[in-house]
């Protein structure tokens, strides 16, 4: 490993730290980066050491040609080993929740607790973001030199207007593809990203779903228990898989009292 592979983070201390304060990495989903978490995360700040960071292909984290859960989970180990960070509490959301699950897995001696938001340690269509691809390549084509033509390029396509200002967060003219996230390489991954290999995790474990989201349904129960044994899961009403931006109190509330 060299620094050019090292991931992009931000650590920010505990305000009432002491000998036994833990850190908490939050980990980001498809498209996004590291401020998507940051509500959440600025809620644990009193008694958690917090560390965000961009995954593989997203943010300011390096671009690969390579991308699967292994990988980013190992990404991630490799930034606490360099931290010197044991013990902690890994929060990830869709794509970061994955990364999540597999870290457990592949390094259960640096985890203590996993949270995981909306998301199933199972397998999804390969066609679930067609759409949204096909409005970031509309963009790209266009070669737009401000926010503005972007959107327009974007909403011939992605006709939502939350996602719309979500991957606009993102938009980057200085880039070939004209978003921070390795465009090009995301689509060439996707089946990587949308794909699984079964965990076996035995440590306390959240499932935080979206009432209205399609994420995680009721016939993942069984293979979601075989994997992670220790499992507890929390619904969150009248909210779909962005549930942390939803209702953010409700997605503490629910992490402080599996924490407690």
């Amino acid at each position: 490993m060299n620094a050019d592979t090292l991931l992009h983070y931000q650590y920010q201390p505990a305000l009432q730290p002491n000998e036994k304060t833990q850190t908490m990495i939050f980990l980001h989903g498809l498209f996004g980066d590291l401020n998507n978490l940051g509500m959440i995360a600025r809620a644990f700040q009193p008694n958690y050491h917090i560390l965000r960071v961009d995954l593989r292909n997203h943010g300011q984290s390096f671009h690969a040609d390579d991308m699967n859960y292994r990988l980013m989970a190992q990404d991630v180990v490799n930034l606490l080993n360099v931290l010197n960070l044991q013990n902690v509490v890994i929060v990830g959301h869709s794509m970061g929740g994955k990364t999540a699950m597999t870290l457990a897995d592949l390094a259960p001696d640096l985890v203590d607790k996993v949270i995981v938001i909306d998301i199933a340690p199972v397998a999804y269509s390969l066609h679930r973001h067609d759409q949204t691809f096909a409005g970031l390549f509309a963009v790209k084509e266009a070669q737009p030199s401000n926010r503005q033509e972007a959107r327009i390029a974007m909403s011939t396509i992605i006709k939502n207007e939350g996602v719309q200002q979500f991957m606009l967060k993102s938009f980057d003219p200085q880039s070939p593809d004209y978003f921070k996230f390795n465009l090009t390489g995301l689509l060439q991954n996707y089946a990587q990203i949308a794909g699984w290999q079964a965990v076996n995790v035995d440590k306390p474990t959240l499932f935080i779903k979206g009432e209205l989201s399609d994420y995680l349904q009721e016939k993942d129960t069984p293979t979601i228990l075989t994997q992670f044994p220790q499992a507890k899961s929390f619904i969150v009403s009248n909210t779909d898989h962005w549930v942390h931006a939803e209702k953010p109190d409700a997605v503490v509330r629910a992490i402080e009292k599996f924490l407690a």
